[in-house]
């Protein structure tokens, strides 16, 4: 038995007696790009089970010792969803009828095309990516639960989680709005993990990270040919997610012509891929979540009404934190966990003293902000975190909060002296500023651009 020796690449094996045989289908499924074990008997096979999860098998059915037929039986015994491909002459075509009846996925009839082998192959590898992604997404449903992952039991959290609760199990289209880093993506996910379409995909893109050209592609898909590099047909989001959702992030960044091309597909519930004059059905629910004011955008004719008011069937809006402060001990507890989970070590505690810091600050990049300061004092503390282990910019924090001291600057020009000095500490590195005020590179680009207009 001889085996490859790339163990991320999806593992076929090949169950072949005949040696010239055996070294052919290797060297074909080789240049194709999979690790490929090779056994020449059914009993050789059976040992590789134990040791390495293989993605497809490939047998012989009229094989010396143990036949195909009865290694399909042993193989179905140790994973009753493994796929197992036969191969049979011609004349024996009976013998691979009685092996799909046992279970399996098909065959191939020698002599066999090349393409026709190595296509067969690649449906039973996508069938089994799509069991795995299915089986994934069930799991990630059995965990979330009740919005699970959102934490929070201020008043104005439970009114988010009150009405994404009652919107979750309709089909009408939601629109959140809020600051970045407030958990719009989560809300999204919970919605659609708690809705009747909890088991079909949940699909998700930056409309503000993509150009133009790449979103239109990724969106409603194209066809071989199309452009440049359109080596192959792709389906689009919106036909991978028919039955789910579709997740539109930073809405407010699409430009204009794909918003015409975004509203159509509203409209018609079809979408016609790029490159073609066919249009295609779907079914997928339309998320959408932006940190801009979209109706500002519209008076200054950046975003279109129509398309605005076809997004914005229900709207929930997204506190940022600084507005529900009673949140964060929970929220900052909640991290401590989760990075002690990761570095696989014990939780700590967080003094009084530092929390007051974390509750006294007024976090522009709110809760994913929160989450990156925890990660770092978690692993810079020792036994507890304490205020020495948060970042400079806390000394300046207030250690009582009332909520309702005057501020003596606008919310707006406090962030932006937060950024600048955050920008300032990190040397100008705008990706190092950006991951510690928890806002993507674009978000922290489009509030630089802001502060200048100051």
């Amino acid at each position: 038995m001889e085996n490859g020796l790339n163990t991320s690449k999806q593992k076929v094996l090949v169950v072949e007696d005949e040696e010239l045989m055996r070294n052919i289908l290797r060297t074909l499924l080789e240049d194709e790009g999979y690790e490929v074990f090779t056994a020449d008997s059914s009993e050789a096979a059976l040992k590789v089970f134990p040791e390495t999860v293989i993605d497809v098998t490939l047998t012989d059915i009229k094989m010396s010792g143990m036949d195909g037929l009865t290694l399909l039986d042993r193989i179905k015994a140790i994973d009753e969803h493994a796929l197992v491909i036969v191969m049979t002459a011609f004349s024996s075509v009976d013998s691979a009828i009685a092996a799909l009846r046992k279970g399996a996925y098909d065959y191939i009839t020698k002599p066999f095309v090349n393409e026709d082998l190595l296509q067969t192959v690649r449906n039973a590898i996508r069938n089994r990516e799509l069991f795995s992604e299915n089986r994934a997404l069930r799991r990630e449903l059995n965990r979330r639960g009740k919005f699970a992952d959102i934490i929070g039991s201020s008043d104005k959290i439970r009114k988010v989680f009150d009405l994404a609760g009652k919107v979750a199990d309709t089909n009408a289209n939601v629109l959140i709005t809020g600051e970045s880093g407030t958990g719009k993506e989560l809300i999204a996910r919970a919605i659609h993990f708690n809705s009747s379409r909890s088991a079909k995909p949940f699909l998700a893109v930056n409309c503000g990270a993509l150009p133009e050209s790449l979103l239109e592609s990724e969106l409603f898909g194209h066809t071989k040919g199309s452009f440049t590099g359109a080596i192959a047909d792709k389906k689009g989001l919106f036909r991978s997610a028919d039955g789910g959702t579709i997740f539109l992030d930073e809405i407010g960044e699409m430009p204009l012509p794909l918003q015409v091309r975004l509203l159509r597909a509203l409209q018609e519930h079809e979408v016609t891929p790029v490159g073609s004059s066919v249009p295609v059905k779907f079914d997928a629910r339309i998320i959408a979540a932006t940190n801009r004011d979209l109706e500002k955008e519209v008076e200054a004719a950046n975003f279109r009404e129509d398309l605005f008011y076809r997004l914005n069937v229900i709207e929930i809006t997204l506190p940022p934190l600084r507005e529900r402060r009673e949140d964060i001990p929970a929220l900052a507890r909640h991290f401590v966990s989760r990075v002690a989970e990761k570095q696989s070590t014990a939780e700590k505690a967080i003094s009084e003293e530092a929390m007051n810091a974390l509750r006294s600050y007024d976090w522009p990049g709110n809760v994913r902000e929160l989450e990156n300061v925890i990660e770092r004092a978690f692993i810079l503390s020792s036994d507890e975190i304490t205020t020495s282990d948060l970042s400079a910019k806390f000394s300046n924090s207030s250690l009582t909060v009332t909520g309702n001291e005057p501020d003596t600057l606008s919310l707006e020009q406090m962030e932006r002296r937060h950024v600048l000095e955050t920008l300032r500490a990190t040397g100008e590195d705008k990706v190092a500023a950006a991951k510690i005020l928890g806002i993507d590179l674009s978000t922290l680009y489009r509030k630089l651009k802001r502060y200048e207009e100051l």
